[in-house]
């Protein structure tokens, strides 16, 4: 009984065995056929390859170039709407052109006011100087007049000739060819009453001017003295003088009395 169970073991792996050996033999004869079904695709597909002509492959792009035209377009950024704004108060460019920040309101404005303090203290500068001037010339215009006041009311018959001679330089124009002219005349009525005269010149004041002329108001006294040592009470008079320049010199031009 062993030996036949043992018997019918055996029969039954070597049943199975050719089984699976037949089962391999049809699967590499499947496989044999699918690589020969393969290698008659690639033949037919090389044998049409040869006899169709050389065609370039096409980019892709160019099968839809609606579409690349589209992406194109689609790619750049669209355009932003107009604002719109009210009548009244639509900024245009010009309005913000005119409109400077206020930093820059502020440096203008202060060099505006720069501008106005050097122009004003500049003419602040250029009267003062004028007024100075002017104060100048008129003293020079009043020292001229005070002297010649006096050389003309301050004779000595002592010294008639030299008194007479600088009266004469200190005067001018016709009234210096006048006092010239009667020279001897004056000297020998000088003589004659032996008289002393002196002056005081009390206060000047400069009246008008003009180009290197001017009037001149002055205020002044004599007193004189005879050869008997008498003395008159002093006399006042008030004098209008005329004084012009000659040759750098301010001199007297014409004397009058006022009453």
């Amino acid at each position: 009984m062993a030996s036949s169970s043992t018997n019918d073991d055996r029969e039954a792996v070597l049943s199975l065995a050719e089984q699976a050996e037949a089962e391999a033999e049809a699967a590499e004869a499947e496989a044999a056929a699918a690589r020969a079904r393969a290698a008659k695709l690639r033949a037919e597909q090389a044998a049409q390859a040869e006899a169709e002509p050389d065609v370039p492959a096409e980019p892709e792009t160019a099968a839809e170039p609606e579409a690349a035209i589209v992406e194109a377009e689609t790619d750049e950024p669209e355009a932003a709407e107009p604002v719109e704004y009210p009548a009244d108060a639509a900024p245009t460019a010009s309005r913000r052109r005119w409109i400077p920040p206020w930093p820059v309101l502020a440096v203008a404005a202060a060099v505006v006011a720069i501008c106005g303090l050097l122009a004003a203290s500049g003419f602040m500068l250029w009267t003062s100087r004028q007024e100075t001037a002017r104060q100048a010339t008129d003293a020079e215009y009043a020292a001229a007049a005070r002297q010649g006041v006096i050389n003309l009311m301050s004779l000595d018959f002592n010294q008639g000739e030299a008194d007479l001679q600088r009266l004469i330089d200190s005067t001018t124009g016709d009234f210096r060819a006048d006092f010239e002219a009667s020279k001897d005349d004056f000297l020998t009525v000088m003589n004659e009453s032996k008289v002393v005269t002196e002056a005081d010149v009390r206060a000047t004041a400069v009246e008008k001017t003009g180009e290197d002329t001017a009037t001149v108001l002055v205020a002044a006294s004599s007193k004189v003295t005879n050869t008997a040592g008498a003395e008159q009470n002093p006399r006042a008079w008030r004098l209008s003088i005329d004084v012009a320049r000659d040759n750098g010199q301010v001199k007297m031009s014409k004397v009058e009395f006022v009453p």
